[in-house]
């Protein structure tokens, strides 16, 4: 096998109402180089994350390719990976879901063996506990998820190009941290509320209607708990709004938050990061686009 790369993009989780069962992929990618070597295996950093992330057996991209030579109960004499990362780690931008899939594809491609989307996710799904990043990491665009304990089932439906903006605070959140937060338990009205949004947020993202996705985008699920923790959320949000934003949602655990819009992206980006200030809160941030296509591999010239 010669070297290869495999490009997975971020991806933003939940899209308000549609708590693990919605996300979009986003264009800001994780790239990784893998090659065959003679005996061991090596693994490289560069760009975000490079130095916090590990390079030992604790890695996750290294953990997800061993799940799959375990399942074909195969081993490579040895391989060289090299990370290149643009998505900030612990941001809510599906970090780890690239690590997961590109240490699945990875795997594959040194076996020089497949495994079909469903199987590649249920993997994934044992290492994160949920599936929604994965998938969309996996498929691109927009994508809906439902899980039970050893299978997944996502599908892409098929949206027009949109643009979003994606600011992060200067705060230091786990996804495992935000989870704690949440009730065991929530009333049968709140989640009728979140199934009615979810179906609407799905049909204004098909339909590109902006004012239904201003009135679907909500949610009483998480992020009346997880907002709690983000300096300044409730004015950042309005902020966004008040600059022209249809919606704003934290995006997956957060800290991240996702602005919705037609138009006015930089004005949006700017007044996001203003609200942010007045609350002594640094931030950056990105305008993306949306990822269409997923997970990529290609010969590595």
């Amino acid at each position: 096998m010669n070297a290869r790369s495999i490009t997975v993009p971020a991806s933003t989780a939940n899209l308000g109402p549609g708590f693990d069962s919605l996300a979009l992929a986003l264009d800001l990618h994780n790239t990784f180089v893998i090659e065959p070597a003679q005996e061991g295996w090596e693994i490289s950093i560069r760009g975000e994350g490079s130095e916090e992330l590990p390079r030992d057996d604790t890695n996750l991209f290294l953990q997800s390719a061993e799940r799959v030579f375990s399942h074909f109960h195969t081993w490579p004499h040895g391989f060289r990976i090299r990370a290149n990362n643009q998505i900030p780690i612990r941001s809510g931008l599906g970090s780890s879901s690239t690590a997961v899939i590109g240490g699945i594809q990875a795997a594959c491609l040194l076996l020089n063996e497949e495994l079909d989307q469903d199987a590649m996710l249920s993997l994934a799904l044992e290492l994160e506990a949920h599936a929604d990043n994965a998938s969309a990491a996996l498929l691109g665009g927009l994508v809906v998820v439902g899980t039970n304990v050893q299978q997944v089932v996502a599908r892409q439906v098929p949206i027009p190009s949109i643009s979003v903006v994606v600011v992060l605070p200067d705060i230091q959140r786990t996804t495992s941290s935000m989870r704690h937060l949440l009730p065991a338990q929530v009333s049968h009205a709140d989640a009728v509320f979140n199934l009615s949004r979810t179906a609407l947020t799905i049909e204004a993202l098909r339909s590109a209607d902006y004012d239904l996705l201003r009135w679907a985008m909500d949610d009483k699920l998480h992020q009346p708990y997880r907002s709690k923790l983000i300096p300044g959320y409730d004015a950042v949000r309005q902020a966004a709004l008040d600059a022209g934003a249809a919606a704003v949602t934290l995006s997956g655990a957060g800290p991240s938050m996702v602005a919705f819009a037609p138009s006015n992206l930089p004005e949006i980006d700017d007044a996001m990061r203003e609200a942010f200030l007045t609350f002594q809160t640094e931030s950056r941030s990105f305008i993306l686009g949306l990822d269409q296509i997923g997970t990529q591999v290609a010969d590595f010239p």
